[in-house]
C-alpha cells in the first residue's frame, strides 16, 4: 500500500444502502437537501483529492434536492432514487451542464438536452451531483488520460482507477455517491469497478438508449450503472430501464420485485470459465475467483467447469471494430486539431486509421459467428464466472508490465477479460472481492445470457451475501 491516504469508503453515506437512505428521507430523519449537501462536501474534499469529478454542480444539485423534498411533502414519490445524489460520466449529455468528453476539444461544450438515460434518472427523482471524469473520449481503460489529469484509486492514490469510466468508479468506491453512470465499450464500467472496489454492470448490448451519449464504437457502446452494492446497482438499473408514461411520473413504478433475490439464484447453473486468458491471470486473482466458486458451491448452487475458447478469439475483432468506428467519429478532429488531443489518445487514433474496410467487415462477420458459437456452448449454463481483470491496479502512468506478468502493457491486460463480452453483447457484472492478502480490491465477473439482467443481479446478490458472511465469520 502506498503511503498516500486511502479515500475508500470515506464518503457521507456510512455504508447505508439507497433503500436505507430513502427510508430515512421519507421518515423525515433527514432531508434530500441535507443528503445532497453532505455529498457535495465529500465531492469537493475527497473528490478533489481523487480528481473524480470534472464538474460539480452545486447550484443545480441543491435546486434538484429542494424540489425532491417539496415533491415528497406533496405526496409525489418517484421511487427509491428520489432525492439521492448520483454522478454522471462526462460523455453523457446533461442539459445546461458542461459535458467535455474528457477532452480539450469540448472544453466549453454545454448540451441543450439531456441524454435519454439522464432523463430516466431525473424522472426517478435522482439528484445529478456532477459530471465524473472520463478517459479522453472514453478511449482507454486506464483512466489517467483526461484533459484535467489522472483519476486516482481510492484504495491507493498512486494507482490507476481504471477507465474509461474512471471518475464514476472512484466516486462510488469512495462513498461520495451511492451510484454513478458509466459507459462500457470494451469494459469501461467493469474495469474501474474492479480496480476501485465497486459493483459495475454492463447490460445486454442495445438494452438502453444511447441517445445523447458521445460514441466511441457505436456497435459496442452501452451505458451501465456502478454502485456500492448489488442492490444499489439494481436500483440504478431499474431507473435506467424505465420508460415514460407508466405511472404518471415516467418509468416502471418501483416495487420490491426489482430487488435482487439471492435465494432465486441458488437454482441457477454456474460455470467456471476456462480459457487461455486464465493462464495469464495473476495467481492471487485466480485464488480469489476460486474462493468465490467455493462460496457458491457452499450456498447449494450447482457449479461446473466450462471451457469457452471463443473468448480467446475475440481480441482481434474487438480491436478492428473499435478502431474503425472510433476513427470514423474522430477523423476530422485528427486532421483539423490534433494538438487538442492527449498524445496517447491521438496515437491510438492514428493507428486506428490503418484499419482497412475489408478488415472491419470481416471482423463484423467473425463477431457474429463467435456470438452464435458462444450461445451454443453456454446453453447448459446460466451464469459464467471468471475474474474481471487479470492484474491489480497498476501505477498511474505505468505503460509496461513485468515480463513474468504475461502481458505487455496495462491496456491489453485490463481489457482482456471484459472486451470479449462486449464483442459478444452479453451482460456482465463485476463484483468486488476483498482479499486478506492485499489492501487492493480483487474482483469477479459474472456473465449472463443476453436479456437476463434480473437473473444476473440475483446471482450477484447471492455472491455478495456469501462473501459478506465469509468476511464476518472469518471462515
Amino acid at each position: 500500500m502506498s503511503d498516500m491516504k486511502s479515500e475508500a469508503g470515506s464518503g457521507p453515506f456510512g455504508g447505508l444502502s439507497i433503500l436505507e437512505i430513502a427510508d430515512r428521507i421519507r421518515k423525515r430523519k433527514i432531508t434530500a437537501l441535507e443528503v445532497t449537501e453532505q455529498a457535495l462536501t465529500a465531492a469537493h474534499e475527497n473528490g478533489t483529492k481523487l480528481n473524480c469529478f470534472v464538474t460539480i454542480d452545486d447550484e443545480g444539485a441543491l435546486r434538484a434536492a429542494r424540489l425532491a423534498d417539496r415533491e415528497l411533502d406533496s405526496g409525489l414519490d418517484r421511487g427509491p432514487l428520489h432525492g439521492i445524489p448520483v454522478g454522471v460520466k462526462d460523455v453523457i449529455a446533461t442539459s445546461g451542464l458542461a459535458t467535455t468528453m474528457g477532452s480539450r476539444h469540448f472544453a466549453n461544450h454545454v448540451p441543450m438536452v439531456d441524454a435519454d438515460v439522464v432523463i430516466s434518472l431525473r424522472r426517478s427523482g435522482a439528484v445529478i451531483l456532477g459530471k465524473t471524469q472520463s478517459h479522453e473520449f472514453a478511449y482507454g481503460p486506464t483512466g489517467d488520460r483526461t484533459a484535467t489529469g489522472p483519476v486516482r484509486n481510492p484504495h491507493d492514490n498512486s494507482r490507476m482507477s481504471g477507465g474509461s469510466s474512471a471518475g464514476s468508479g472512484a466516486a462510488v468506491a469512495a462513498g461520495i455517491v451511492p451510484i454513478a453512470l458509466g459507459t462500457d465499450t470494451g469494459g469501461s464500467v467493469r474495469i474501474p469497478a474492479a480496480l476501485c472496489g465497486a459493483v459495475g454492470l454492463r447490460p445486454t448490448q442495445g438494452a438502453l438508449s444511447a441517445r445523447g451519449v458521445f460514441p466511441l464504437s457505436p456497435s459496442m457502446d452501452t451505458v451501465g450503472p456502478m454502485g456500492g452494492s448489488v442492490l444499489d446497482t439494481a436500483i440504478a438499473w431499474w431507473a435506467l430501464s424505465s420508460r415514460p408514461g407508466t405511472n404518471g411520473v415516467g418509468g416502471l413504478e418501483w416495487n420490491e420485485r426489482f430487488i435482487p433475490r439471492p435465494e432465486r439464484a441458488k437454482n441457477l447453473r454456474f460455470a467456471r470459465v476456462t480459457s487461455d486468458l486464465l493462464r495469464r491471470t495473476a495467481s492471487e486473482l485466480i485464488n480469489s475467483a476460486e474462493t468465490v466458486l467455493e462460496e457458491l458451491s457452499r450456498s447449494g448452487a450447482h457449479v461446473a467447469t466450462l471451457p469457452v475458447p471463443e473468448i480467446d478469439a475475440c481480441w482481434d475483432p474487438y480491436v478492428a471494430i473499435q478502431s474503425a468506428e472510433a476513427f470514423a467519429i474522430h477523423s476530422k478532429r485528427v486532421d483539423d486539431s490534433p494538438e487538442l488531443f492527449d498524445s496517447e489518445v491521438l496515437e491510438r487514433l492514428r493507428i486506428a486509421a490503418e484499419v482497412k474496410g475489408w478488415t472491419y467487415v470481416q471482423a463484423l462477420e467473425k463477431r457474429r459467428l463467435l456470438r452464435v458459437a458462444t450461445l451454443e456452448r453456454t446453453f447448459s449454463s446460466d451464469i459464467l464466472v471468471m475474474p474481471t481483470v487479470p492484474i491489480e491496479a497498476p501505477a498511474i502512468g505505468q505503460r509496461r508490465l513485468p515480463p513474468d506478468s504475461g502481458w505487455a502493457n496495462p491496456r491489453e491486460a485490463l481489457l482482456s477479460m471484459t472486451a470479449p463480452w462486449s464483442v459478444l453483447g452479453f451482460p456482465a457484472i463485476s463484483i468486488p472481492v476483498f482479499s486478506p492478502c492485499t489492501d487492493m480490491p480483487h474482483s469477479i465477473q459474472l456473465v449472463g445470457k443476453p436479456g437476463h439482467e434480473t437473473q444476473l443481479l440475483d446471482a450477484a446478490a447471492l455472491l455478495e451475501v456469501r462473501l459478506r458472511e465469509k468476511a464476518l465469520t472469518g471462515a
